[in-house]
């Protein structure tokens, strides 16, 4: 897809590491200039040194936090029609001694970042008469469940439901909205468990093609969605998954 997002001009958040770096790096590739985002303590993983990084803590002081990196992009970039909401967090703890903070602050940070955020660009897209193109980052978890994931899974549950929701009030604008789902992928989030090999052979027993990639693999999807390609692509969450959400249980083998 070489060029597919030539003349195009993107944010994308929680995109210094990660699944939101490669995403932000194959923008680049197919010819999007890209403003990366992260937290002030980042180092920025496969980016040229003459890239644009904007850092901000989005999950402190919301909404005005989300207002104010959506006011910095485009003050740099009033161009900017492809927005990437891929900033996210995973902070439960067991669901009887979870804190309400922490499913209040997930929520926050999973979904009420990203309302604001589209919120935002999408009024200065209607003014200014832009087609934008938005992808959220969802997760397998917004359908499947995981125990001592009960925030999680929920937050990731509403992005999925807020992407249709989205299309169906940006569509009638020439504002398209979808969805990436990772499953289960290699990044620095997942890496302590997957360094575990019984824990790795595990998860790859559970996809049907039997793959735990890294984050390369959803940055495609991304591509793709944010692409003419996609054109007709309206409210749709894309499952990068290796079909692990469609595979109810695999058989064990003799020797597990």
């Amino acid at each position: 897809m070489s060029d597919c997002l030539k003349n195009c001009f993107g944010l994308v958040t929680g995109s210094t590491q990660g699944i939101g770096a490669s995403m932000a790096a194959a923008m680049e590739t197919a010819g999007a200039a890209v403003i990366r985002h992260g937290l002030p303590e980042d180092s920025v993983d496969g980016a040229d040194v003459s890239c644009r990084i904007l850092r901000s803590d989005l999950s402190i002081g919301l909404p005005d936090s989300a207002r104010s990196l959506a006011a910095a992009a485009l003050t740099q970039e009033p161009r900017t029609n492809l927005l990437v909401c891929n900033a996210g967090t995973y902070i439960d703890r067991p669901f009887l001694e979870m804190p309400f903070a922490t499913f209040e602050a997930t929520m926050q940070l999973n979904v009420a970042c990203q309302f604001v955020l589209v919120q935002e660009f999408a009024r200065h897209w209607v003014k200014h008469n832009i087609a934008g193109r938005v992808v959220l980052t969802g997760s397998i978890n917004g359908r499947l469940s995981e125990p001592v994931h009960v925030a999680y899974d929920t937050s990731k549950g509403a992005v999925e439901a807020m992407v249709r929701s989205m299309s169906v009030s940006l569509a009638p604008h020439g504002i398209r909205v979808n969805g990436v789902a990772p499953g289960l992928i290699q990044t620095p989030l997942t890496s302590p468990a997957l360094d575990q090999e019984t824990n790795r052979r595990w998860m790859e027993l559970h996809t049907p093609n039997g793959s735990v990639p890294g984050p390369d693999s959803c940055a495609g999807a991304a591509v793709f969605l944010l692409s003419d390609a996609a054109a007709h692509v309206h409210g749709q969450m894309l499952f990068v998954d290796g079909g692990m959400s469609i595979w109810q249980q695999p058989d064990p083998p003799d020797s597990w």
